[in-house]
């Protein structure tokens, strides 16, 4: 099994067989940052190599700072996971016929997935140390809107 910076069991990911390794690579496991192996790694967290068993401070900051936004029809938020770019990287259609993606493919955000109040659509959520993004989207990602996509304050 590989030793992973996060704790995180490797074997549960469906890309486990791909990736580089998370240690071995210092924490770009995909090729591109990943938000948790930079917490853990760079002191963030008083207890390396237990992201995931611990009130992580990035962790506890962007769920208040996801329920801060005021989305009406979006439930409260309670957790985050690790969710590889390629997975959550949706494509939109902006106002002028553009279409774009948002995120790397290659690095590792913090996210969830959480049902619209009254609807059959989904809220994606996705974070790194720098930004916020919320969109809304049906069955596997189709028609997805941007909600909110913001720069974060973090202080240094």
């Amino acid at each position: 099994m590989r030793k992973t910076i996060c704790g995180l069991d490797c074997e549960q990911c469906d890309l486990h067989e791909t990736c580089a390794g998370c240690s071995e690579t210092g924490g770009r496991p995909l090729g591109g940052a990943c938000v948790v192996a930079t917490c853990c790694h760079d002191g963030t967290c008083e207890q390396h190599g237990k992201f995931f068993d611990v009130e992580c401070p990035l962790k506890k900051q962007l769920i208040a700072e996801f329920n801060a936004l005021g989305i009406e029809d979006m439930g409260e938020i309670n957790g985050l996971n690790a969710l590889p770019g390629r997975y959550i990287n949706l494509e939109y259609n902006l106002s002028s016929g553009q279409t774009v993606k948002l995120l790397d493919d290659k690095k590792i955000y913090l996210g969830n997935q959480i049902c619209k109040k009254g609807s059959d659509r989904c809220y994606g959520l996705a974070a790194d140390e720098h930004m916020l993004l919320v969109c809304e989207y049906g069955d596997n990602g189709t028609q997805a809107e941007i909600v909110v996509y913001k720069r974060r304050r973090v202080s240094d």
